[in-house]
């Protein structure tokens, strides 16, 4: 009785401590800072930050980290180039950071890919797996740990093709299935198209945000993420 007495001493100390020094969040208790929520973020080119000035400070990812404080352990599992199309050209489900993002065993899991799905000689050859395969990637989480809380991200908006994106499809197609999946699967959406539509300022080569835009990201993930209980 006296130990456990102790502990919660101890951990009121490091709280106080952390909440003094380190600003977190007041929402957060001791022992969520001692073991922080588990967040993986899955994704593309535009989770990973390719185009961000200062990218390892300034991925959306990195930017929600500091948005949600000390209780949370952010994960940047984004491969650039990746399709979430299994039969795509270059399969996310295939690359080392599935596997490591696999192992962490999340229990927020983010996942923002269908943008290179969209290019010809993935979209034309291959849609009518897309289902499948965003079903596949959820439920391997699921299998690792049943309670994790899935967030589906509308893919950002593209402003014309560029490497091979394409804008119709993306908009026209690729939208409505993942917003599918999400009711399918009683995921959460996170909505990062619609109000980035009439910002193409934040992205400069068409598709890839800066890190303004980035910061828009983590805004809105963490917007979503507020209320939501994960333990």
């Amino acid at each position: 009785m006296k130990n456990t007495s102790r502990f919660k001493i101890l951990q009121f100390v490091i709280g106080f401590w952390l909440a003094t020094n380190l600003g977190f969040h007041p929402v957060v208790d001791a022992q969520q800072i001692i073991d922080p929520i588990r967040v993986a973020c899955l994704g593309n080119s535009i989770t990973f930050g390719s185009g961000v000035e200062n990218r390892s400070i300034n991925n959306y990812p990195n930017q929600l980290q500091r948005l949600l404080g000390v209780g949370y352990e952010v994960q940047n599992y984004g491969v650039s180039g990746a399709t979430l199309l299994n039969l795509g050209d270059k399969p996310y489900m295939k690359e080392w950071a599935y596997k490591e993002a696999l192992q962490a065993k999340p229990e927020v899991l983010i996942i923002k890919l269908g943008t290179n799905d969209s290019k010809p000689q993935n979209w034309d050859e291959y849609k009518s797996y897309f289902v499948r395969d965003y079903k596949s990637l959820i439920n391997s989480f699921k299998n690792v740990n049943p309670n994790v809380k899935v967030f589906i991200c509308l893919p950002v908006p593209v402003f014309g093709e560029a490497f091979g994106i394409r804008e119709k499809v993306l908009q026209n197609e690729i939208l409505p299935l993942v917003k599918q999946i999400a009711k399918e699967e009683n995921a959460f959406i996170i909505d990062l198209n619609t109000p980035l539509l009439s910002h193409p300022e934040y992205f400069p080569d068409k598709i890839h945000p800066n890190a303004a835009g980035a910061k828009v990201l983590a805004d809105l993930v963490f917007e979503s993420l507020k209320g939501i209980k994960v333990r």
